[in-house]
């Protein structure tokens, strides 16, 4: 399963969600980490695993968050100590973004529902997709998101969240993807001209599209809110099997001075999925 197909299983709703309160001021957790890296994991990639018992896992590795979980499951982070720090809250998925200029309404509508939620339950960071270019130019989808996502950042500086983009390789798992480039995203970054618009960066998907991850992240990291990873090639981890030596990438990362959450995205290969997860936070912990 790859985190399209994973995408499908999740239901998005619109419904109201009672949440537990301190879900992004949560408890300080038992560990043994440095400290430097704010550790996080995305829980599409451990699907048939039940929420809590990844959540239960992550807390005793000392993981601080569970990536991309809609509204349904913030609670369920909540109750662990767990907040999310990317989360959904109004997509149409990776291939409808924003630079469908007939999409813009809908989404809209979307993220004015979603991030007041999001808001609600003390979430800072929400994530968006540029969606495929289906025949757009370059300078044309720029043109679209930047003009469907404005009316979006007015709402979410309203509620003091961060509207973050990922970026996505076209070449392996998301073909005709158009925010796939990280100079792509800068230009779209700086067309905005605001605080609570950034990139997510992710990690595997720009090794396979540009390379140079280190000096890539160290020129850009003022528009860069967020951090996956996954090993290259392949996608699963990101130990000596493949061909990133990611504690350099994290302490390039720390060196930065960035502040904000790096999530393990990969898919686990192995029988013990957890042990491979606490395998690569040992790793990225510089």
């Amino acid at each position: 399963m790859n985190r399209k197909e994973a995408l499908k299983k999740i239901a998005i709703t619109a419904a109201g969600t009672s949440l537990l309160p301190g879900l992004v001021g949560a408890t300080p957790m038992p560990s043994t980490l440095k400290g430097n890296i704010n550790h996080s994991a995305c829980q599409w990639c451990y699907d048939d695993i039940p929420l809590e018992k990844l959540c239960e896992a992550a807390k005793e590795i000392g993981i601080k968050s569970i990536d991309l979980l809609n509204s349904t499951q913030w609670p369920t982070a909540a109750q662990y100590g767990l907040t999310c720090a990317m989360a959904y809250a109004g997509d149409l998925g990776l291939r409808k973004g924003f630079n469908d200029a007939s999409l813009h309404e809908t989404l809209l509508k979307k993220y004015t529902e979603g991030l007041p939620k999001a808001a609600d339950a003390g979430l800072k960071n929400v994530i968006c997709f540029s969606g495929n270019s289906n025949g757009l130019s370059s300078k044309q989808g720029l043109e679209n998101c930047a003009r469907g996502l404005e009316p979006v950042l007015k709402i979410a500086a309203k509620y003091q969240i961060t509207l973050s983009m990922e970026l996505l390789n076209s070449k392996v798992d998301h073909i005709d993807y158009q925010c796939d480039h990280t100079a792509w995203g800068v230009i779209l970054c700086e067309k905005l001209g605001v605080d609570n618009f950034k990139l997510l960066y992710d990690i595997y998907h720009m090794q396979i599209m540009e390379g140079d991850v280190i000096s890539t992240i160290t020129k850009n990291i003022k528009y860069i809110s967020h951090f996956h990873t996954g090993g290259v090639p392949g996608r699963n981890e990101i130990d000596e099997t493949q061909e990133l030596f990611y504690p350099a990438v994290m302490r390039a990362i720390v060196k930065t001075g960035f502040h904000g959450y790096v999530a393990q995205e990969f898919i686990p290969s192995r029988t013990d999925k957890l042990a491979s997860l606490k395998q690569a936070i040992n790793i990225c912990d510089v």
